[in-house]
């Protein structure tokens, strides 16, 4: 096989464990990473509300709600598009049921979350160790990178930190090896999450 892409999860843990172990975040972007998890704290009762609804850690909703939308509960979950009406970038056309307060008002953030997070089968996770999440959350972006680019880590786990300095799609489907991302990759977030919110990423979910 040409790619990691068809390797299982239990094949790629020990990779994902190595890199969370060895990972820093560049002294340069530690105050950005700082910043955004103060504002994910503050929002932390409604992550953790939709954690009791399906069962998701609210820090694994918080981190996919930086990424795509910014922490903006005004936008979906899936991408960033707004909640007056359904998704228009892919995935397109969600969610796929009309919001329940009317199109006048639009989605809910909840409704949208529920949706992009089923449709992924994240409420259907059993095993949320912390090589198991950083797997799904890069699948969740796409494995691009994984299948087409493996000389390049994905800047949306690795952005920020010591394993990741260029290399990015700028658009669906076009790659720019010298691109730069900007975000604040997820493990950054997490590195800082774990230290300062007191979660155990190993236990802090009850699995059914």
């Amino acid at each position: 096989m040409a790619n990691k892409i068809l390797l299982s999860l239990l094949d790629l843990k020990p990779e994902y464990q190595r890199l969370w172990d060895s990972c820093e975040i560049r002294p340069d972007k530690l105050s950005s990473t700082q910043s955004i998890v103060t504002k994910i704290s503050a929002s932390r009762p409604r992550y953790e509300g939709l954690q009791q609804k399906i069962n998701v850690p609210w820090y694994f909703v918080a981190v996919i709600h930086n990424m795509e939308s910014s922490l903006n509960f005004n936008k979906h979950l899936h991408n960033g598009d707004s909640l007056k009406k359904r998704t228009v970038n892919e995935p397109s056309g969600r969610p796929l049921t009309d919001p329940i307060n009317g199109w006048q008002v639009g989605y809910t953030w909840e409704e949208s979350a529920i949706d992009a997070l089923t449709m992924k089968e994240f409420d259907r996770v059993k095993d949320w160790s912390l090589p198991a999440q950083l797997w799904q959350l890069e699948r969740y972006n796409g494995v691009g990178y994984r299948k087409y680019h493996p000389e390049v880590l994905t800047p949306y786990l690795w952005s920020g930190t010591n394993h990741y300095s260029k290399g990015k799609y700028v658009a669906d489907g076009k790659w720019d090896a010298n691109a730069v991302s900007e975000q604040i990759g997820i493990a950054a977030l997490l590195k800082v999450l774990v230290k300062e919110a007191n979660i155990n990423i190993q236990e802090d979910v009850a699995i059914a």
